[in-house]
């Protein structure tokens, strides 16, 4: 594939819907409503979703739902034609003046400030759910989760499936599962279609795994071996997915791992991009036999797999690391084991 060398080319490849989408978009019925739209993910996903409506001539309506902080974000949005409804989830009054979409993609979370608020986290991560679980309980939605709620697994097995038993660490992936807990319920006892949606983890060329690794080579600094493996996937795929799975939905609620189908070594991942830079790859830290690995054989077999290979995404962010593009300076401390973000 072509590089991407600037944030414009970056968020069109990010939004552009595939033959997949639009084959699935011909199918699904009425407006899209995205909650926690302004976050990492939520503006290209939005972006996304109008694109395939657009290119289909729907009159299918997108609705991006945020506190909006970005400056500048919801002028963007409105420019595609995305709808927009400047809302605190927390806020029960507000999200009770919610239009009653038939499709709900939920993306609201917090993961980071976990240790030093874990008050915060838990609010946010179950108390929101349970005030959109029940406004929505007659739509169908698609909860983003992550892969954090199976325990760690060993490095040489295939990695956590959905049949297995969960084990967070630590209270962020517990109250992940909480999150998971609130929409099972409702699921159960309102007959509401749903689907989760592990994620893990996902990869824009400005955050993500295999980038905080490659500009830990390009800066020579150490990279932590302490994790030795990890999955993920490129953010355009994860995009991809989350709009189809909205035809997976199901009562009671399904859970469906998301990410590409290798497990990456730290290690190889961090010899690649040395390579590329032409340097030295440092290390630090004694690897462990475990690592948090998701099998998303479930989620391939029904929806094929990403089209961006991990070759591709690679390569992509050796080019954007090297030439010094922007970064948005969240590391994703993938090498955390005790579960403390």
């Amino acid at each position: 594939m072509n590089q991407i060398d600037s944030v414009q080319e970056l968020e069109r490849r990010l939004a552009e819907p595939s033959i997949r989408d639009l084959d699935s978009m011909r199918r699904i019925r009425g407006d899209i409503i995205i909650l926690g739209a302004g976050g990492k993910m939520g503006p290209s996903l939005a972006r996304r979703v109008k694109g395939a409506v657009q290119t289909l001539g729907s009159l299918t309506q997108v609705i991006a739902v945020s506190r909006f902080s970005s400056p500048g974000l919801i002028e963007e949005l409105h420019k595609e034609g995305i709808e927009t409804i400047v809302c605190d989830l927390l806020n029960q009054t507000e999200v009770a003046r919610l239009p009653l979409c038939p499709n709900v993609l939920y993306l609201s979370g917090r993961k980071f400030g976990s240790t030093e608020r874990p008050d915060v986290t838990w609010i946010t991560n179950t108390i929101i759910p349970a005030h959109i679980a029940w406004h929505y309980r007659a739509s169908r939605i698609v909860a983003f989760s992550t892969g954090n709620v199976y325990p760690l697994v060993k490095v040489n097995s295939c990695g956590s499936v959905e049949s297995d038993a969960p084990g967070p660490v630590g209270e962020y992936a517990q109250s992940c599962l909480g999150r998971e807990r609130v929409f099972e319920y409702h699921s159960q006892q309102y007959g509401t279609p749903c689907l989760l949606f592990r994620l893990n983890y996902a990869v824009d060329l400005r955050y993500g795994v295999l980038v905080d690794i490659a500009r830990k080579v390009y800066a020579c600094e150490p990279v932590d071996l302490t994790v030795p493996a990890f999955n993920a996937i490129w953010q355009g795929d994860a995009n991809s997915y989350a709009l189809r799975c909205l035809e997976h939905c199901t009562s009671p609620a399904r859970a469906m791992n998301i990410t590409g189908p290798e497990i990456i070594s730290v290690r190889r991942a961090a010899e690649y991009f040395a390579r590329k830079f032409h340097c030295e790859a440092h290390f630090r830290g004694e690897e462990i036999d475990r690592a948090f690995l998701s099998n998303a054989s479930l989620c391939h077999s029904l929806l094929g797999y990403p089209e961006v290979t991990l070759g591709d995404l690679m390569h992509w962010i050796a080019n954007w690391v090297a030439r010094g593009g922007e970064t948005l300076n969240k590391p994703t401390k993938f090498e955390v084991v005790d579960g403390k973000f």
